[in-house]
């Protein structure tokens, strides 16, 4: 079972980017559960969406231990990156996290992802695209195609070719090691 953490700020799009993960894992033919929380504040508070896939049922719709962890904010990664095991996998987004845990973690990937966003598609809106393609380039938990179709059933109409090169942005930032 894989078990994905996506954490930031409210007003991330990381709500989204968990429905969008868990649908791409659905199109795959496996089974997700998607959960989120978040705090009071519109803008601004921490938030979080999980996601579990799996090919087998699965029983228990919380995270129990990540295997993945997206941090998009210094307190997302402060908050939410107590239970990542020392061999999990942490992205963080290095616009906004300049401080790693206390902890040894062996797998790190810190990207530019909001810079990305913003430098090369004009809006840092498009952030939580770029982290899932990314996301999905390390990790393969999800199919290309599937997250691919996922992102274009979810976003704005007249948005789809800029998505689409949000999704292409995070696979190379990934491949590219950051």
């Amino acid at each position: 079972m894989r078990q994905i953490r996506l954490s930031g700020t409210g007003g991330q799009g990381l709500i989204l980017a968990g429905i969008i993960l868990a649908e791409a894992a659905l199109l795959d033919g496996r089974l997700a559960v998607q959960s989120q929380s978040y705090g009071p504040e519109a803008r601004g508070g921490s938030s979080k969406s999980e996601v579990l896939i799996d090919t087998d049922p699965i029983h228990y719709p919380k995270i129990t231990l990540p295997d993945t962890v997206l941090a998009m904010s210094q307190e997302a990664c402060d908050k939410y990156t107590g239970d990542l095991p020392e061999n999990g996998l942490l992205i963080t987004d290095s616009l906004f996290v300049a401080r790693l845990p206390d902890r040894p973690v062996k797998n790190v990937f810190s990207l530019p992802i909001t810079r990305t966003a913003k430098e090369q598609l004009g809006k840092v809106l498009f952030a939580n695209i770029v982290a899932l393609g990314a996301l999905v380039k390390i990790t393969g938990c999800v199919s290309a195609e599937s997250l691919k179709k996922a992102v274009l059933a979810r976003v704005p109409k007249g948005t789809e070719t800029l998505n689409e090169k949000a999704i292409s942005l995070g696979a190379e930032l990934a491949a590219a090691g950051g």
